[in-house]
C-alpha cells in the first residue's frame, strides 16, 4: 500500500510507528515540497523541522517512490533510503492539440498567427508566477501581438489581476475547458523552482505547446532544449526570458517544437507507468529491524 506523507503543517503529534495494518506492508510517496515551500510563507525556520519529520516518516516504510530523477537524489542525499522514481503519464486523448479552439483564441484578443503564451497553475508565491508574466513582458516587446492567459486561482489572484489589466485571467479550469486552454495557446511558462515532477509540463507538450521550464524534475526527464521545449538552468531568470523570447521571434521554431513536443508526451501513457508502480512495489526492501513479509502478503 502506498501512502502519502502526512501534511506536517497540521499534525499536532506524530504517530508512533508506521507499521502494516492488516498484514500490508506500506510504501510512502513524495510529491510536495513541504519543506521548500516554508521558505515563501516567511517560515523558513520550518524547514529543517519539516524535513527532519518527512525523514523520520519516509525512513520507517518499506521505501519512497518520487516522481523524478533530480528528487531522488536530493532525498538520498538528504539521508533518505530506499527512493525509486516512478514517473508521470499523460492522457493524450484529452489534453491534444485538435481541441485548439478559434472562438477561445478571439475572446483571449489573439488573431490566428498571433503567439499566444499559456501560465496553468496556482498563482502563489512559489510558483514564481511574476517571472512568468516578466517572460510575456519581454515576449511582447519583440512581438507586440503576443498575449498571455493565466489559468488557475490562488492568494496572488486580485493582486496580479489589479496590477496586470491587461492580460487575460482564465480562472479556474477542468477537464475539457483546461484541454482547450492549452491547445489554444503555443507557449507554455513554467517558472516555478519548487515542483517535485509538474505535471501541467506534460499536458502543455500533449497540447501541442513550446514549454519554457527549468532544468529539473519534468522538464529534465522530457523537454530537449531547441526540440521537445526550452529548458534553461536552474533559477536562472534571465535564461528563462531569453527562451521564451525567442519562442515569440522564431515562428519556425516554434512550430517545430510544438510538434515534437506533442510527439513526445503522445508515447508517455498511463498503463507503463502503473506497470512500473507494481514493479516498484514488490521489489522494495524491507526497513532496517523489520521481518521479510511473508510470501503471502500483500502489497
Amino acid at each position: 500500500m502506498a501512502v502519502d506523507a502526512p501534511n506536517p503543517c497540521i499534525i499536532t503529534r506524530p504517530p508512533r510507528k508506521v507499521k502494516p495494518v492488516h498484514g500490508v506492508s506500506i510504501a510512502g510517496r513524495i510529491h510536495t515540497n513541504f519543506h521548500s515551500y516554508s521558505r515563501h510563507y516567511r517560515l523558513g525556520w520550518l524547514q529543517p523541522v519539516v524535513l527532519r519529520y518527512l525523514r523520520w516518516f519516509h525512513n520507517r516504510t518499506r521505501g519512497t517512490l518520487t516522481p523524478s530523477l533530480d528528487l531522488r537524489d536530493r532525498l538520498q542525499d538528504l539521508s533518505f533510503r530506499n527512493v525509486s522514481v516512478l514517473g508521470r503519464g499523460v492522457d493524450a486523448h484529452l489534453f491534444n492539440p485538435q481541441r485548439r479552439s478559434a472562438d477561445l483564441r478571439r475572446k483571449w484578443g489573439a488573431a490566428p498567427d498571433d503567439p499566444m503564451a499559456l501560465y496553468v497553475g496556482r498563482m502563489a508565491p512559489e510558483k514564481n508566477i511574476e517571472l512568468a508574466i516578466t517572460a510575456f513582458r519581454a515576449m511582447q516587446r519583440r512581438n507586440a501581438a503576443t498575449k498571455l492567459v493565466i489559468v488557475g486561482d490562488g492568494p496572488l489572484r486580485t493582486r496580479l489581476q489589479q496590477k496586470h489589466p491587461d492580460l487575460n485571467f482564465a480562472g479556474l479550469r477542468r477537464d475539457e475547458q483546461l484541454a482547450a486552454c492549452y491547445a489554444s495557446a503555443d507557449v507554455f511558462l513554467f517558472p516555478s523552482e519548487t515542483e517535485t515532477f509538474g505535471n501541467v509540463v506534460l499536458e502543455a507538450m500533449a497540447s501541442g505547446l513550446a514549454v519554457v521550464a527549468y532544468d529539473y524534475a519534468a522538464a529534465r526527464m522530457h523537454v530537449t532544449s531547441g526540440e521537445t521545449g526550452m529548458r534553461v538552468p536552474y533559477a536562472d531568470a534571465d535564461a528563462f526570458v531569453a527562451a521564451a523570447v525567442r519562442l515569440a521571434q522564431d515562428a519556425g521554431l516554434r512550430d517545430r517544437v510544438r510538434r515534437q513536443a506533442r510527439a513526445h508526451a503522445a508515447a508517455q501513457n498511463w498503463p507503463a507507468v502503473v506497470d512500473r508502480f507494481a514493479a516498484l512495489l514488490t521489489d522494495m526492501p524491507n526497513p532496517p529491524g523489520r521481518r521479510p513479509a511473508a510470501a503471502n502478503t500483500p502489497l
